[in-house]
């Protein structure tokens, strides 16, 4: 049995012809495509743009019943970071830059360890790929989707929160990326993760203040070091959504965004003449692995750190304990990394390929030697993704299942056969 389900994956794959998704004509068409209805809806939320409504949709990750959920955003001109008059004001928020967001759908949670899973399975799924064809991509390869290693201890990663409604955790910003990738590739839509700007816009939702809601109910909307759960950080939407629908925007966990850390806040924009900025125009792309933007603070978080404006600067600290070299690309093992998670961007109009690909695929050329070398040495995988990849991940799940119940099986017998055993 094992045996034909893994030559069926060796000749699905013979015969498959892989395509990149990047600019998809189906995203800016009203018909049929998720989040866009030519009416507008009776109740609920809806942003028109042109002639047609941007509404909250459910994507579920094909070959999977796992689903998400992206709320639409209204465009609108804000002011980048913080004044200098802002209780917890720090110099890296400033100057105030205005930028003009265009209407877009945000994740309404941050992504979550059941939607994540999805794409750590791709590891097992591209390992048998390349066993049974005796090939591996390129990992120069522009179209390919890297796959991360097995966690080690998962109850060590997750020791802060583990379960399928906890937020996906501890995962690099180049893997936050790849993982958009591999989600655009199979939904043919471009999912990515946001830029800086446009991830302060959708957490203010509107407010000009400190968060997203006055500074008394902030409790309200936040878990964060004055009221944090006893183990760590919540499961998904526990709180009060902001004014555009979308939960735990403050505390919680981080989010990555793209952008590179810079030290002096916007001073690098202040200088340019066209103003208000597009939020694309905004981002410093990483050239160097770190420091890059976490927003948002987390559960452990003060109160001053989970502020709209405040940023956090990632570091080579938060790989300390990852005895690998180079040390993972796809995983963070120390301090706040732990606490660092995503969630999902959606542009309204598709981005060129030129700015899709700089959002999937990291701008530092060390990330991609690190890559390189681990893939060359067994540690992560690479391949092609499209929807005619499910049929092999279902049969690989097949395979897994079969030797989790024999191994189920197997450890039942023994407990069964020890003495006293049926006493």
């Amino acid at each position: 049995m094992i045996q034909i389900i893994r030559t069926s994956i060796f000749l699905l794959f013979a015969s498959i012809t892989f395509t990149a998704v990047a600019g998809e004509p189906n995203d800016s068409d009203p018909s049929g495509t998720p989040g866009i209805s030519s009416t507008k809806p009776s109740d609920g939320i809806s942003v028109q743009v042109d002639d047609v409504y941007l509404v909250p949709y459910t994507e579920t990750i094909p070959g999977t019943d796992v689903t998400f959920e992206m709320v639409p955003i209204p465009g609108g001109t804000f002011l980048l970071g913080s004044s200098t008059q802002e209780a917890g004001h720090r110099p890296d928020e400033g100057p105030q830059i205005a930028v003009d967001v265009s209407p877009m759908w945000i994740g309404q949670y941050e992504v979550t360890q059941r939607e994540y899973r999805e794409f750590e399975f791709l590891y097992h799924v591209f390992y048998q790929i390349d066993k049974e064809t005796g090939k591996q991509i390129d990992s120069e390869n522009d179209d390919g989707v890297t796959a991360p290693t097995p966690l080690y201890s998962p109850r060590y990663v997750y020791e802060y929160g583990r379960g399928p409604e906890f937020p996906a955790v501890s995962m690099t910003q180049y893997a936050a990326q790849q993982y958009t990738k591999w989600l655009g590739g199979l939904t043919k839509r471009q999912y990515r993760l946001p830029s800086e700007a446009e991830w302060e816009y959708a957490c203010r939702a509107g407010s000009k203040g400190r968060f997203c809601c006055p500074d008394n109910e902030i409790e309200n909307y936040a878990w964060f070091f004055d009221n944090a759960p006893k183990d760590g950080f919540s499961t998904v939407g526990k709180k009060r959504p902001n004014a555009f629908g979308l939960h735990d925007m403050h505390g919680n966990v981080g989010e990555w965004t793209v952008n590179a850390y810079t030290k002096d806040g916007y001073q690098w924009l202040e200088k340019t003449k066209e103003k208000p900025f597009d939020p694309i125009d905004t981002i410093r792309w990483p050239e160097q692995i770190y420091p890059c933007v976490v927003r948002g603070g987390d559960v452990y978080s003060k109160v001053n750190h989970i502020r709209s404006a405040a940023r956090l600067e990632s570091t080579p600290q938060w790989q300390d304990e990852d005895p690998g070299l180079p040390q993972s690309p796809w995983w963070q093992s120390s301090g706040p990394a732990k606490t660092v998670g995503f969630r999902l961007a959606r542009s309204y109009r598709p981005l060129i390929d030129q700015e899709i690909t700089k959002f999937w695929d990291h701008t530092c050329k060390i990330i991609h030697e690190d890559v390189a070398y681990s893939i060359l040495n067994g540690r992560g995988r690479i391949g092609l993704i499209d929807e005619n990849l499910l049929p092999a991940v279902e049969a690989e799940k097949r395979v897994t299942l079969y030797y989790q119940l024999k191994r189920a099986k197997e450890l039942k017998k023994r407990r069964e056969s020890r003495p006293g055993a049926e006493e």
